[in-house]
């Protein structure tokens, strides 16, 4: 919805309602949430040019992927993002690049996206996720589950196996765990493992998965070493491994069943 509004004032008072739609969209039902978020993208873009309007560009990007918003609403919020940085560029942190720079390259590394912004620093952040994605190819371990058993990654090959990582806190993770559950149980005889990783502690992870009642394998990793080999700095986040061990496909938040049995495809698991 593009805003008519042009005055300062007004303009400051369309940031703060811009800002309470995005503290409320995860109450908005699932059916209405992703034409919601492409309208509060296309609101954000009307702002003036500056930092306020790249912040809550940042915000809508990080819940515009909890589920599966549409292409053309997730194709707005990721033009608003390059946008904002376009009009106002900020400065990399050392020798790395800014997080909203970051931000966008996992968008469109990871969601199939599109964007024109020419900026060495979205340049550099795709070549690290790129790098990224090679050390996780590569990673492997062996983390204990709820039962006290070694569970070791590389010892899976010839089955197809779901990484995710997660914590009882965090309420994307917990709105996927009843689908994640659901594809585990279906499709476990023909294969599929799926280890799902918390840094948490086994009693508070314990009790959680108790009062759930889920079922697929819940591995501890209170040293963050599996969660470091993934590079993960936001969860939930999933990774698919075919049988040959190859990583074919992975997520940067919470996906819905569909996306998963996507996802799982793409390893050959089919219903």
């Amino acid at each position: 919805m593009a805003l008519l509004i042009t005055p300062f004032a007004q303009s400051a008072s369309s940031e703060k309602d811009i800002t309470k739609q995005i503290d409320t969209l995860r109450s908005v039902p699932d059916a209405q949430r992703g034409a919601r978020t492409g309208e509060i993208a296309l609101e954000i873009r009307e702002l003036p040019a500056g930092l306020p309007k790249l912040k809550l560009a940042v915000r809508l990007s990080h819940l515009a992927t909890e589920g599966d918003p549409g292409l053309d609403n997730l194709q707005a919020v990721v033009t608003t993002l390059t946008t904002a940085l376009a009009e106002d560029p900020i400065p990399a942190k050392g020798d790395k690049p800014a997080s909203p720079y970051v931000d966008l390259a996992r968008l469109t590394r990871y969601e199939g996206l599109t964007t024109t912004l020419a900026d060495p620093q979205y340049t550099q952040a795709l070549a690290i996720l790129e790098a990224n994605d090679a050390d996780v190819q590569k990673a492997d371990f062996t983390l204990t589950d709820l039962h006290n058993k070694k569970v070791t990654l590389s010892s899976l090959r010839g089955q197809i196996v779901l990484v995710n990582f997660w914590a009882t806190w965090c309420p994307p993770c917990r709105k996927e765990m009843p689908d994640l559950d659901l594809i585990y149980n279906h499709f476990k005889s023909h294969g599929l493992v799926i280890l799902s990783i918390t840094d948490e502690q086994m009693f508070k992870v314990g009790s959680f998965i108790q009062q759930s009642g889920f079922t697929y394998p819940i591995l501890l990793d209170p040293s963050r070493k599996a969660a470091t080999q993934f590079h993960v700095n936001a969860i939930p986040e999933s990774f698919v491994f075919d049988r040959n061990g190859k990583l074919v496909a992975q997520s940067i938040d919470m996906r819905t069943q569909m996306q998963l049995l996507r996802m799982l495809a793409k390893a050959g698991l089919t219903p």
